[in-house]
């Protein structure tokens, strides 16, 4: 009998490079599940755009009047799309709020997201601007499940990224990028597959 190939939610806010990342990991088999939805909080935010392209499902939903997070309102919107399209996990691709409430209630332990440094170093917005501006030798990114705080959720995976003297944000954003494009698609699989172990703030993990 045919496994029944479990179903993600994306949330974006801007240009999708994850999301084009993850789509491309479940065309080539190795991410063994299905894109159900993209939901943006930007009207015309590119993943929209390179989403629809790629004939996936993608709508705006109006995130309400804060500018780090979803209301109430926003949120039981948030869940009830999610929910609609039968999405089991929600993958997080560059998605600038904050999510609290019902929306981690509805998918505890489900919601992941990739940062772009290596937690606990540089939580926050525009991480590798910190790490170039601290002077550390070393970044990387992050693989994370979300909780209630801001990148402090159980960690996956991380893969680290060196930083060279000569490096701009740019360039460090860039390479920093193409390590999360590589680990990304391979730790939702880990994930959905149910092979994860959360202990408190210890995710235990095998092996990539």
């Amino acid at each position: 009998m045919t496994r029944k190939r479990p179903k993600i939610g994306i949330l974006g806010s801007g240009k999708g490079s994850n999301m084009v990342a993850l789509h491309q990991a479940l065309q080539s088999g190795q991410l063994d599940a299905e894109l159900a939805l993209v939901i943006s909080d930007v009207e015309n935010a590119g993943i929209l755009d390179r989403a629809r392209s790629s004939k996936i499902p993608a709508i705006f939903l109006d995130p309400g009047p804060f500018r780090t997070k979803l209301d109430e309102a926003a949120e039981t919107r948030y869940v009830d799309a999610l929910i609609s399209a039968g999405v089991e996990w929600v993958v997080l691709a560059g998605f600038m709020r904050i999510l609290k409430g019902r929306f981690l209630k509805t998918f505890h332990h489900r919601v992941i997201n990739i940062h772009p440094s290596l937690l606990p170093s540089f939580p926050g917005l525009e991480a590798w601007k910190q790490a170039l501006e601290y002077g550390v030798k070393y970044t990387g990114c992050t693989v994370h499940l979300v909780d209630q705080g801001i990148d402090t959720g159980p960690i996956l995976w991380q893969e680290t990224v060196p930083v060279l003297n000569e490096d701009t944000p740019d360039s460090l954003h860039a390479r920093i990028q193409e390590a999360e494009h590589r680990i990304y698609p391979q730790a939702v699989q880990c994930a959905i597959d149910g092979r994860l172990t959360v202990r408190g703030r210890l995710c235990l993990t095998p092996t990539l």
